[in-house]
């Protein structure tokens, strides 16, 4: 228990760190009504008991039913990816991916939204969350 926290404090002081000294958008020349560049990696998460928190795949239908919601919702990353098909299932890499770089996309979006919920409205907000939830996603 003490090594996970001292694991978690080292790594909210870099986190901080590294947001202090990061410079601003108008410090390195780019375009304010420009979405920052999106970068998504997928990272496992392991809760608290050392189980992973999501599945370790997902079925395909459900990977194109979650693809379906986003781009109906307006996600160009979603409309652009390929449904799946030949194959039964999927990593959840793939689902992960999906989802965090859809918020990533809805966020850059809704940056002048008047009213947010997790940085994005709340209808793209309830469309992400819809998308997880048909792939069985808790963390992205």
């Amino acid at each position: 228990m003490k090594l996970a926290m001292r694991t978690g404090l080292a790594v909210a002081a870099a986190a901080a760190t590294l947001a202090t000294a990061s410079p601003t958008a108008g410090a390195t020349g780019e375009r304010s009504d420009q979405a920052a560049a999106v970068h998504c990696r997928v990272r496992s998460v392991v809760t608290d008991t050392g189980t992973l928190a999501n599945p370790t795949r997902i079925k395909a239908a459900a990977y194109n039913q979650a693809r379906s919601i986003l781009a109906k919702a307006g996600s160009d990353t979603a409309a652009k990816s390929h449904p799946v098909h030949g194959t039964g299932d999927v990593p959840v890499g793939y689902g992960t991916n999906l989802l965090a770089c859809s918020r990533d996309e809805f966020r850059a979006k809704d940056k002048n939204a008047p009213i947010k919920r997790s940085g994005m409205t709340p209808y793209h907000y309830v469309a992400v969350h819809d998308a997880a939830r048909t792939m069985g996603i808790d963390r992205w």
